[in-house]
């Protein structure tokens, strides 16, 4: 049985994690986390994906020890060993953007998890770290390649060396979650967050998605070429020409010294 569900909220898809006592991420629950997602990259009804947790105080603890336990003697593991270096990715490559809603502990897999999404929200209960020092092992699902790209090479050392845990609040001054949200109701107030994304033009999404996410991987003036290649098309697509001729119409229609919003 799967410990993942899928519901669809308008262009959003809202995937939700749940496996008590403490919502461990095992090599299968990744694996299943890949099957439910790869099919929404061809879904032009969904413009955002919003990852979360049904488990209250956890997000992701932290990789299921059990497996990790088999896998180091060599044993059979239920799922694929490579799940942790191949749904980070996934959660990368799909065009949608996608937005991890934490609410509780995410060390470890958990802040990596959150780490491959594309914008992280959190609520004041939300707590990260890369405590793998901790017990002789490091951060192995791209932890140390994410995090520093994300925060600075000193920041991410820091959490790294150290293996401490780290607020929401100092996640949000760091500039590794883009929000906490103060309310009381979080999932319904990071299900608005998420509309607010999804409610713009979905093709240009998903191009402002590559354009970053893939131009950080390439050398400056490459990625000034990729961002051209993608803004070429969109300049050209008959949507966007009639937005950018109905927001001219109203700057023709509004006195200079107003606001034109977009």
């Amino acid at each position: 049985m799967s410990c993942w569900t899928l519901h669809q909220d308008g262009n959003v898809a809202v995937v939700t994690f749940l496996r008590p006592p403490r919502n461990f991420m095992s090599f299968k629950a990744l694996g299943d986390l890949a099957g439910l997602l790869a099919p929404l990259a061809e879904r032009d009804d969904i413009s955002v994906i919003l990852l979360q947790s049904a488990l209250p105080g956890y997000f992701v603890a932290h990789a299921d020890l059990d497996d990790l336990a088999r896998a180091a003697r060599g044993e059979p593991v239920e799922g694929e060993r490579s799940a942790w270096r191949t749904t980070p990715q996934l959660l990368e490559d799909l065009p949608q953007p996608v937005i991890a809603a934490i609410d509780g502990q995410a060390w470890g897999g958990g802040t990596e998890l959150a780490l491959a999404c594309t914008l992280r929200i959190a609520s004041p209960a939300a707590s990260f770290g890369l405590p793998e020092v901790s017990v002789g092992q490091i951060p192995g699902a791209g932890g140390t390649q994410r995090l520093p790209r994300l925060v600075g090479a000193g920041r991410a050392l820091d959490i790294i060396l150290s293996g401490r845990k780290f607020s929401a609040e100092e996640a949000q001054a760091i500039g590794f979650v883009q929000a906490v949200l103060r309310d009381e109701d979080f999932a319904q107030a990071a299900l608005g967050w998420a509309r607010h994304v999804a409610r713009q033009y979905r093709p240009a999404l998903v191009a402002a998605k590559r354009a970053v996410i893939d131009g950080l991987r390439l050398p400056f003036a490459e990625g000034l070429d990729l961002e051209r290649a993608l803004v070429i098309p969109r300049t050209a697509d008959p949507v966007s020409v009639a937005k950018r001729a109905e927001l001219a119409d109203r700057y023709a229609a509004t006195p200079p010294h107003t606001v034109v919003d977009f």
